[in-house]
């Protein structure tokens, strides 16, 4: 049984307590990891601290350099990190590769923005009282990130709060999912490889009791989260006076008009539904589709969803396999049973083998019906007709989460119009909302979060801005 250290002070150290890590679809253990105690967690946040002035000191060129060595060692291992994706978190190989190559494009956008993230000047020369002023603002750093990490993105999830961090010169310690540690790691494994301060990156698994204590600690200067809107809204209550990044969940919709080409918006709502058994945030939940295409898109989802390969996640040729967990899985088979039982027509899918959730597509659920009104986080969607596009808008706009939209749509006017009155921090024009690259603003309105990821803004998030006048 291999035992994997974590990372605290620039060096792998044995835990006080043990975590086993198991592999959602053979059920074996596969490693099992440190768990920090009390006084390897203050030595990690005295760490920390110490770092965020070695980092302060860098040439903006030498911070750069560090970044891309991270993202090089990255490539390099490509394979073992797409293996341990797949096999810690049970995401089929082939997506497990996807987000390794990720982690390395993060890391590359980290090192391009470290050299140009600098003080800019702020025109004055309308005003009279402007004459004879010079007017810059700059970027400071925040100090010591403490970052919690989900299990279903355990690299790139992980490098979209790393990166940033250090780009902007601020030291980060993060706490990764249970689940999913040995991603997080491994990413630490290459970070060490960088020439960068060591404790400015340290990976530190904890007990629960733990991390509030973490949270409310006076040398974490910013707290960034990632997971459920219930467990994120309630570290925002508890800890209003840190600043706090927030993304969370979302039920994100895609529209289809009756304009759109229907095998190509079918193929990427079946890939944008089912990917990973649908654990993505961004995953399609609701299919709004006009009512005189609805029937057709909705025998080509069901044709297309069929035809998925489900297997071994390590096994190249497989495209859904299983969910993180029997519980996950029971949980999802209850929302569907719900919303059948309620009324609404099961199209294919439903059923349940181990921590198996066969593609499943709902025809004409209630509206509040759990996998309408909340996030399923599973390989479920909902199919729903509409009349006219306002009212596609309106559907779509019901949700209590605000994360990614989508619409298929040939018609201009209907374009702009989904640009302005979708209520989502993004909305993604003749594709599904589950398209993202790492150095776009990424971040949700309504229940799905605040602050915003995507490299530079994820700086921008984790920085103070100073205004200097200078008469």
């Amino acid at each position: 049984m291999e035992l994997k250290r974590i990372l605290i002070g620039g060096r792998f150290v044995t835990g006080n307590g043990l975590l086993r890590v198991t592999s959602p679809f053979t059920g074996d253990t596969v490693a099992e990891v440190g768990v920090a105690g009390e006084s390897q967690i203050d030595e990690a946040l005295t760490a920390g601290v110490a770092a965020t002035e070695e980092l302060r000191d860098l040439d903006p060129n030498e911070l750069s350099r560090g970044l891309a060595k991270v993202s090089l060692e990255i490539s390099g291992r490509i394979d073992d990190f797409a293996e341990t994706i797949a096999l810690e978190s049970g995401k089929p190989l082939i997506y497990a590769r996807i987000e390794a190559e990720r982690a390395v494009a993060t890391f590359g956008f980290a090192a391009s923005e470290a050299k140009r993230f600098s003080e800019f000047e702020i025109p004055i020369d309308t005003s009279q009282a402007g004459d004879g002023r010079h007017a810059a603002a700059s970027y400071h750093p925040k100090g010591l990130i403490f970052g919690i990490t989900p299990f279903n993105f355990p690299l790139n999830l992980v490098a979209h709060k790393v990166a940033p961090a250090l780009a902007s010169r601020n030291s980060i310690i993060i706490k990764p999912s249970e689940k999913t540690p040995l991603s997080a790691l491994m990413l630490g494994e290459a970070f060490l490889k960088s020439g960068l301060p060591e404790s400015a990156f340290q990976v530190v698994p904890m007990e629960l009791e733990n991390i509030d204590e973490v949270l409310a600690d006076s040398r974490v200067s910013m707290i960034s989260f990632t997971g459920s809107d219930r467990v994120g809204w309630g570290i925002k209550r508890k800890h209003h006076k840190k600043p706090v990044a927030l993304e969370l969940g979302g039920n994100a919709p895609v529209i289809v008009d009756e304009t759109s080409d229907l095998d190509t918006a079918a193929t990427a709502i079946v890939g944008g539904a089912f990917a990973y058994s649908g654990q993505v945030c961004i995953s399609v939940q609701r299919i709004i589709a006009h009512k005189e295409i609805e029937p057709l898109l909705t025998r080509k989802i069901k044709n297309l969803a069929e035809s998925l390969q489900k297997g071994d996640p390590l096994d190249a040729d497989t495209r859904i396999s299983v969910m993180i967990s029997k519980h996950a899985a029971e949980i999802a088979i209850e929302s569907i049973s719900e919303a059948v039982e309620d009324g609404a027509e099961l199209v294919c899918g439903g059923k349940l083998e181990g921590s198996f959730v066969e593609p499943t597509l709902i025809r004409n659920p209630k509206q509040e019906s759990t996998v309408v009104s909340e996030e399923i986080f599973a390989p479920v969607a909902t199919i729903e007709p509409f009349e006219d596009f306002d009212e596609a808008i309106r559907m779509a706009n019901s949700s209590r989460f605000g994360l990614q939209a989508g619409v298929f749509s040939k018609d201009e006017g209907r374009i702009r119009q989904a640009s302005i009155s979708l209520q989502y921090g993004g909305v993604v024009i003749n594709d599904v909302p589950t398209f993202r690259i790492d150095n776009m603003p990424y971040g949700g309105i309504k229940d799905s979060g605040c602050g915003r990821e995507g490299v530079r803004f994820a700086m921008e998030e984790m920085s103070d801005l100073k205004l200097v006048v200078t008469r």
